[in-house]
């Protein structure tokens, strides 16, 4: 992954103050703010288990489920003209237009 760690499924962005010459980033995909920072790489990575450790544990204390950052659904802008021909390929193939947008998602992101 490029500029990103992950941690017990929780995806943290990852940045470099020259400035002040720290690493900084939070967690993403959430809707509450959690950063976190370190001036080394090891730091940085400590600081962010850290953080997932107290959003799930601070998430407990309140009695709320922490939010994941993938909930398996999601909202894609296209031109009239595409959403058209995906639901016209999804027709011919007998699928529904969520299951043809999967299939590709799964195809184009396979390792």
């Amino acid at each position: 992954m490029k500029d990103g760690i992950i941690y017990k499924n929780f995806i943290g962005s990852v940045h470099f103050s020259a400035e002040d010459k720290v690493f900084h980033g939070k967690i993403e995909g959430i809707g509450d703010l959690i950063m976190f920072e370190g001036q080394s790489v090891s730091e940085l990575i400590k600081a962010f288990h850290e953080a997932v450790n107290d959003y799930i544990e601070l998430c407990k204390e309140a009695g709320k489920e922490p939010e994941r950052p993938f909930k398996g659904s999601f909202n894609v802008r296209i031109s009239s003209d595409l959403h058209r021909k995906a639901v016209k390929k999804a027709t011919i193939m007998g699928v529904s237009l969520n299951q043809l947008v999967q299939k590709a998602l799964e195809e184009k992101v396979a390792v």
